[in-house]
């Protein structure tokens, strides 16, 4: 009997302290961190496809989407089919829920929103169908008199520098990411064939980058395509121009 793919988290490299990744003004973010940590993967990868080449090799290491494309390339020539994803923006969409079921007072369970692009400062909020209860948030700002300008200003920051508050109150933010990896495991070993945001290869962007897909046995089972507003999807190819950059940076310097 065929065993089925079983998921490789990769975790290994610098964090965001101790990579100088903890300034909120640097636009690089996590991308600060991509070149030490691709050379560490260089070391790593090939051994992993050597060991185990059937595996779903999931991408934990900050920046997560861009790794993933450099794992991918180092484990080329030794399984060629190896599935490589990205933790990519799960993490963010679940801190997207729970800011704003805090903003309106309700369990973050009953907020249907999601971020998507990449997991670092060029991520896109996906408020065009953010929902809560089945209740568009756009319509529940009016309802109390807000603008989504001033509440949209002040959630975003916090979600996108998150991991930055924790470092400063707990010196590493690790334990998020573990649950949400840990998670993700899970949805491949049982093969639920959950939706969520995650990061995998995007032909169409030509790197790697969380859409909502689903997940199951062996990885992805299929991409689904949100509908976005205008602005929301020239954020999307912001946000592949962002990482398309910073790999051409790690490549030039190979």
């Amino acid at each position: 009997m065929m065993r089925s793919p079983a998921p490789v988290m990769l975790t290994a490299g610098v964090n965001e302290k101790s990579g100088g990744a903890t300034d909120r003004s640097d636009p690089q973010g996590r991308l600060r961190l991509l070149d030490k940590n691709a050379a560490i993967y260089g070391d790593i990868v090939p051994n992993i496809a050597r060991a185990a080449p059937h595996a779903v090799l999931l991408i934990v290491t900050d920046p997560p989407d861009p790794l993933a494309d450099v794992a991918r390339a180092l484990a080329r020539p030794i399984s060629p089919n190896m599935c490589v994803l990205s933790a990519g923006t799960f993490l963010d969409s679940q801190r997207f829920r729970i800011h704003l079921g805090r903003h309106f007072g309700i369990d973050p369970r009953s907020v249907d929103a999601q971020v998507i692009g990449d997991h670092g400062t060029a991520q896109v909020f996906v408020w065009s169908s953010a929902r809560l209860g089945g209740v568009p948030i756009k319509a529940l700002l009016q309802q109390r008199g807000e603008k989504l300008e001033d509440v949209r200003a002040k959630l975003e920051k916090d979600v996108r520098y998150a991991n930055i508050t924790i470092i400063e109150g707990h010196d590493a933010s690790q334990y998020g990411i573990g649950i949400v990896a840990a998670r993700i495991a899970e949805m491949i070993l049982r093969d639920e064939r959950a939706a969520i945001p995650i990061g995998s290869l995007q032909k169409e962007f030509g790197v790697t980058l969380s859409l909502p897909s689903v997940v199951g046995r062996g990885g992805i089972v299929a991409v689904l395509q949100p509908d976005l507003s205008d602005e929301e999807r020239t954020g999307l190819r912001k946000s592949a121009d962002h990482l398309k950059a910073a790999l051409q940076r790690v490549k030039a310097a190979a």
